[in-house]
């Protein structure tokens, strides 16, 4: 494992968003410190959703389908600034405008089998693109889009395909109906 000075450094706050330093990632996941995220749902003009299917060897919920981008917030970097840097990086999307959804979220994934305790600080976004997508397949293995009809259906058979967070937080955003 790389030591603190290699290893990715998220900024850590407490439950109320007061900043309390910077950590390395490898620490933040495994003591479950708070740190911030920006979650994108990203249409396009149909109403489509993009979708993204997780790398099997990511961390947390290898593997699994996940909104369009999520993204880690480096340091000092607003929530605006993390989502569109998410979506660059992920998907090979820029020059989009975003809106946000919904308020800050604190929300919690634990998972002590694989020795993760995921809590983050969330601010998710919407947004339109009718573009390419160029997907980076070091973060993303596949990307779908998909009619919400049949992302209800989807979901209702299969909800072990999808992450805890999609699950949660598109109901609770109102993307989908209560699945």
């Amino acid at each position: 494992m790389p030591d603190d000075t290699e290893e990715e450094q998220f900024e850590i706050f407490t439950e109320d968003g007061v900043s309390l330093g910077t950590a390395p990632r490898s620490r933040v996941h495994a003591e479950g410190l708070w740190h911030r995220s920006a979650q994108v749902f990203l249409f396009d003009s149909t109403g489509r959703l993009y979708l993204q299917r997780r790398v099997d060897d990511k961390d947390v919920c290898p593997g699994l389908w996940d909104q369009s981008a999520a993204e880690h917030l480096k340091p000092g970097e607003t929530w605006t600034a993390g989502a569109l840097r998410g979506l660059a990086e992920e998907l090979g999307i820029t020059g989009i405008s975003l809106s946000p959804l919904g308020e800050p979220y604190a929300g919690r994934l634990d998972q002590p089998a694989l020795g993760v305790h995921d809590h983050e600080l969330q601010q998710a976004f919407t947004g339109r693109w009718d573009g390419p997508i160029r997907h980076d397949p070091g973060e993303v293995a596949e990307v779908r889009l998909v009619p919400l009809d049949e992302l209800v259906r989807w979901v209702r058979q299969r909800p072990e395909e999808f992450t805890p967070w999609f699950l949660r937080d598109a109901v609770r955003l109102e993307v989908l109906p209560a699945v």
